[in-house]
């Protein structure tokens, strides 16, 4: 099924944004909750401040990163059969949008007339939302700043021929859930999608670890500034004193727990007398998708 031509409505397109997010930001709450942990541990959502988000689209980019290219190549092998099983009329709903690169080929595809990108990164969201904006002016966008992984209410645009709803959810990003984690997305997203909608999902499966181990430490060193930079994130807006340059990035897959974690271990004399007593090396467990990936960052 070749896609058509998109039809031609009276008007143009509308951009709307809300932002969702609490009053007070729950940074150092978490921060501080986190660290109290035995197995210390940061939500993932605090890697993508503006740098990070930066750095994420360069990690995308690597050789050694593969998710990336081999998702979208997926998805344009498939988009006709995808689009079939979509259907007509489709709003796409899509959690954690990012670069939204991937989803200019389902809007393509499907002819959709109304999207709504949910991401935590406003600045980020902005920007995707008004690129997609000028590259299909007949498209109307509602961009929400939220956490979608917690329950969440999404606004409605009145004068669009809607059909169903598709929630459109790449880069493997569901692999960064544990378990019940997951299932508490998933009936979130089938309360998003309603009666009768669809739910698209990116899944990776487990590779070597020779792969897996290059795709999260790569040779230039990008995926390590990324994990840096949540330090840097912490001093900056919490008023902490960490010395990003006394830590380094150490990443590998664990084949017995299946997943790929990210560590920033402590340098110096001092880091195996801390170490000892407490614990104290910052890390981020993760199986990050290609599309924006949320992984679990831990302090452990």
């Amino acid at each position: 099924m070749k896609p058509q031509p998109s039809p031609q409505p009276a008007a143009p397109g509308v951009v709307r944004f809300y932002n969702f997010l609490p009053p007070g930001n729950n940074f150092l709450e978490e921060v501080l909750t986190g660290l109290a942990r035995p197995q210390k541990s940061i939500p993932p959502k605090y890697f993508y401040d503006e740098q990070g988000c930066r750095l994420f689209e360069a990690i995308c980019e690597l050789p050694e990163y593969y998710l990336t290219r081999t998702e979208t190549a997926i998805l344009r092998t498939h988009i006709a059969e995808i689009a079939q099983f979509i259907g007509p009329d489709a709003q796409l709903i899509e959690f954690g949008s990012g670069a939204q690169a991937k989803t200019r080929v389902l809007i393509e595809a499907l002819q959709t007339l109304l999207y709504v990108p949910v991401d935590i990164a406003e600045d980020t969201l902005r920007a995707s939302s008004g690129k997609l904006a000028s590259l299909f002016p007949l498209l109307n966008v509602v961009g929400i700043c939220a956490d979608y992984t917690r329950a969440l209410w999404l606004p409605e645009l009145a004068g669009v021929p809607i059909r169903k709803k598709a929630v459109f959810f790449p880069g493997s990003t569901i692999g960064n859930f544990t378990p019940a984690e997951a299932l508490v997305f998933l009936k979130q997203a089938r309360r998003a999608a309603g009666a009768g909608g669809v739910l698209l999902v990116g899944v990776d499966l487990k590779k070597d670890k020779t792969t897996l181990d290059a795709a999260y430490a790569d040779s230039k060193g990008v995926t390590a500034q990324f994990n840096l930079n949540l330090l840097a994130r912490i001093n900056r807006e919490l008023g902490a004193d960490f010395q990003p340059s006394r830590f380094r990035h150490q990443a590998f897959y664990d084949p017995i727990m299946g997943r790929v974690e990210m560590h920033l271990e402590s340098l110096g004399p001092r880091a195996a007398v801390q170490r000892a007593r407490n614990g104290c090396r910052l890390a981020s467990c993760q199986s990050r998708g290609s599309g924006r990936g949320r992984p679990l960052t831990w302090i452990d």
